[in-house]
């Protein structure tokens, strides 16, 4: 048994608020007892967040049950929606769109996964799509929602969804949470970070009115500008732009029109794709793009001519480079949220990286002299997670077989990471797909997108291929039978919100 307990930290400073500060804050003080470790948030008002509007993956639904937050409070709070998954419009060829549903795909039977039985069904039933198996997929087509149930014999239990909600509102809604339970936010613009001149490590922070913000750990939560980890710490940046090419967007809410779909859209377009955020009262939009193919003034007409509705306000441009930092925590100073890295938002992870940085380091909760073990299992693990989403991500734009475009050429025939390469091969053979690493994605959302752009296996399982084909098909259509009475019984989604979590407010 250890002799003493460790010295622990008691004066943690995170510099900048926005959503990764402030769900950073929150979620160390509902950990940490305010009599023992003092939380301090400096932000300036004079430095705008990206707050674009969020879409998010069900993990957020975790990380908010974590801090006890009632669900209906949030989605009152933020104009939150519901979202059962993503639809990708123009990314396999030209006219053709897929859904990558949250939740599975049928039932694994057998102990193997479900898709290979799909797989021998569609030689016979070439019109059958996979999607027409997901129960997150019929109601999101439909424009339904219900509860999941948590009994695993109720075709509902398969059921799983996220949010699309204002992230302005929602860092807001979380600083109160956090000052309610003792952090101190202070108002200012830092001007001078001050480092030991012997290990680095920095000491305090000097604000624009004079006052010092001494600490023991940094959060660096500075947005694009890295004030910590980039300009005190010189950590270098690892670019993945040359699988990723697009480094600016043009992001716009207009007002709703229609009905409020429980699913986020994403439209690949000439030199990119734009994105379509439903929250309660408005819509988020967006049209990432490679400047280096399109000009801004193009992008901006192409935003704005796919818009659902008339625009609020006008567009605004935000610079990006995707990558990461070589180590995101560094001496004592952890990045969290953009100043660590940015992959853009394809498949919903901005928050999701943000939830796993605060959740790895509260899983290593350092001592006082910040061990170098603690410190580079960190990064070990921060890094893989990046590098698996960034995986998921490449996937979207190799798998295309669009040729129309300077931009869809590049990314169809560039070279990939052999991780990613592996993957392809695997499922291109005969439908093999593994998660590795308790890795974000799933194997039906692997499946979801290589089948939606239309990498379809040679040949099925083996074991599978000696199946009788009658026996799947009675199967198969015992669950679209389920899926569609649940879904003909659900209420549509405004209806669901309105009675669960209507916020009353305006755009």
């Amino acid at each position: 048994m250890p002799e003493t307990a460790p010295d622990t930290i008691k004066q943690i400073v995170i510099v900048g608020g926005g959503s990764a500060g402030w769900m950073t804050a929150a979620a160390l003080s509902s950990m940490l007892p305010a009599h023992a470790v003092r939380i301090s948030l400096v932000e300036s008002e004079q430095i705008g967040t990206i707050g674009v509007g969020e879409a998010t993956i069900p993990d957020i639904i975790n990380f908010n049950a974590m801090l006890g937050i009632p669900e209906a409070e949030f989605l009152k709070a933020t104009n939150g929606t519901f979202k059962l998954g993503i639809k990708f419009v123009n990314w396999g060829r030209l006219g053709e769109d897929y859904l990558h549903p949250f939740g599975p795909h049928g039932a694994d039977m057998n102990g193997i996964d479900f898709h290979q039985f799909w797989l021998r069904h569609l030689e016979q039933n070439p019109s059958s799509t996979i999607e027409d198996f997901s129960l997150s997929a019929v109601a999101a087509k439909a424009g339904k929602f219900a509860m999941p149930d948590p009994n695993p014999r109720s075709v509902l239990s398969q059921l799983r969804y996220a949010y699309h909600f204002d992230a302005t509102k929602y860092a807001l809604f979380l600083r109160n949470y956090a000052e309610q339970r003792g952090v101190r936010r202070i108002e200012g613009k830092v001007t001078e970070v001050r480092q030991d001149p012997e290990t680095g490590f920095i000491q305090q922070i000097e604000l624009e009115d004079g006052s010092a913000i001494p600490g023991e750990l940094f959060f660096d939560c500075t947005g694009f500008r890295g004030l910590l980890i980039d300009k005190a710490l010189d950590v270098p940046f690892k670019d993945w732009s040359h699988w990723l090419p697009c480094d600016t967007a043009q992001a716009v809410a207009c007002e709703l029109s229609g009905d409020i779909l429980p699913y986020t859209i994403s439209t690949a377009k000439e030199a990119g794709w734009q994105w379509r955020i439903p929250t309660q009262h408005r819509t988020g939009n967006g049209h990432i793009y490679s400047s280096s193919l399109m000009s801004d003034d193009a992008a901006i007409d192409s935003l704005l001519k796919d818009l659902d509705g008339p625009a609020i306000g006008s567009p605004r441009k935000i610079r990006f480079r995707t990558g990461h930092r070589a180590r995101l925590w560094e001496k004592n100073c952890v990045a969290i949220g953009l100043s660590g890295g940015f992959l853009e938002p394809l498949e919903s992870t901005s928050l999701f990286l943000i939830q796993e940085g605060i959740s790895k380091f509260i899983a290593l909760y350092p001592s006082a002299d910040l061990p170098a073990s603690v410190r580079d299992e960190y990064n070990r693990q921060l890094v893989k997670k990046f590098e698996q989403v960034r995986d998921f991500i490449i996937l979207h734009y190799k798998a295309t077989e669009r040729d129309d475009s300077p931009f869809w050429n590049h990314t169809r025939t560039m070279d990939v990471p052999d991780s990613l390469t592996q993957r392809i091969e695997l499922f291109r053979e005969a439908g093999r797909v593994f998660r590795y690493e308790d890795e974000l994605f799933s194997k039906p959302s692997w499946v979801a997108v290589l089948l939606g752009q239309n990498i379809v296996p040679k040949s099925v399982d083996p074991i599978v291929g000696t199946v009788d084909r009658a026996g799947i098909a009675r199967s198969l259509q015992s669950m679209t039978t389920a899926m569609t009475n649940a879904v003909t019984q659900m209420p549509t989604h405004r209806a669901f919100l309105e009675k669960y979590a209507w916020s009353g407010a305006s755009a």
